[in-house]
């Protein structure tokens, strides 16, 4: 089971935000990359969103960051970490202008990318751009379709659908990987089947750990009587997380203690059938970020793998 993490400071929701990021820095956001990087984190994931109308400035804030532009200034600073769009809600844009831009982010990071899609969910934001926002879903099920053939191996890719139509229009660089990872994000009933359906993973929004089993095992129906096959990557996104003790009021739901216990709780997604988790950890500032990044990833993610999945120590604290 492997680990990864949204990105701080690029998407400001106030459901998550940490107060000390409403005035960092790039410079800080490099620094949290490169820090994840070393810790050995799997992906680092950034969000998209075009424009926040008024009605949910006050929760959502405005500050989302272009996932393309964010991720390719970070691949230029890290090595291995690979680079996710959760998700990038691509059905606001032609495929092919979304295909060159992630080929080009592929291209030029030797191959690190993760494409994570969604439907959206801002109804404004698709009025702007002149999209149906009732039929996302449709548009999304076509994109996907549209999105595999522009990001394959062929120079001159070839789509035939009903809103999109294109052949003989050559796009390079292509994709330093053969077959870019396509994971499909959302919980609803129609996004958990596109994942299944179209998808190489899935990523749930929130899913709490009880519900967890269901939809994977109807992921595994769905692809059984499709008779799909191939790698397909469950992903999870965990309690908030803080590695040690905190000293400080981190939140009902967070998870804290000693590694050894958090690693206990967190292998319990595995034992779900869960590939990788995303996780979040509080923090009261850049340095505290990044010592709990360098800290799970040098004492808790060995211990991801293996062990039991009896009573939690008595030193981890929180609900799970």
């Amino acid at each position: 089971m492997t680990y990864g993490m949204q990105l701080p400071i690029q998407s400001q929701s106030t459901l998550y935000t940490e107060p000390w990021e409403t005035s960092a820095t790039p410079t800080d956001l490099l620094h949290i990359a490169r820090t994840a990087d070393r810790a050995g984190f799997a992906y680092l994931a950034a969000c998209d969103h075009v424009a926040i109308p008024r009605r949910l400035a006050p929760a959502m804030s405005t500050v989302w960051y272009d996932p393309v532009a964010t991720l390719a200034h970070l691949a230029a600073v890290t090595e291995h970490v690979q680079l996710l769009s959760h998700v990038a809600v691509v059905g606001l844009r032609h495929p092919l202008l979304t295909a060159k831009q992630y080929a080009t982010l592929d291209h030029l990071s030797g191959g690190r990318l993760i494409l994570g899609v969604g439907a959206g969910h801002v109804q404004e934001e698709f009025e702007a751009l002149g999209v149906d926002f009732e039929r996302r879903g449709a548009v999304l099920d076509e994109t996907i379709d549209a999105l595999r053939a522009a990001l394959g191996p062929d120079e001159f890719p070839e789509h035939h659908g009903k809103l999109y139509d294109f052949e003989g229009l050559g796009q390079r660089p292509r994709p330093a990987q053969e077959r870019v990872p396509l994971w499909v994000g959302g919980s609803s009933p129609a996004a958990v089947r596109r994942a299944a359906l179209k998808g190489d993973g899935w990523l749930p929004q929130g899913d709490p750990r009880d519900r967890l089993p269901d939809q994977i095992a109807r992921i595994r129906r769905l692809r059984e009587e499709a008779a799909i096959q191939g790698p397909f990557t469950i992903g999870a996104i965990t309690e908030p997380l803080y590695v040690g003790e905190p000293g400080w009021e981190v939140g009902r739901r967070t998870i804290s203690g000693a590694p050894e216990a958090l690693a206990e709780s967190l292998r319990a997604y595995g034992a779900m059938g869960v590939d990788q988790i995303q996780v979040r950890f509080r923090s009261r500032s850049l340095t505290e970020l990044t010592d709990q990044i360098g800290a799970f990833g040098e004492e808790v993610g060995p211990l991801l793998e293996g062990g039991s999945e009896g009573n939690l120590s008595d030193s981890l604290t929180g609900s799970s």
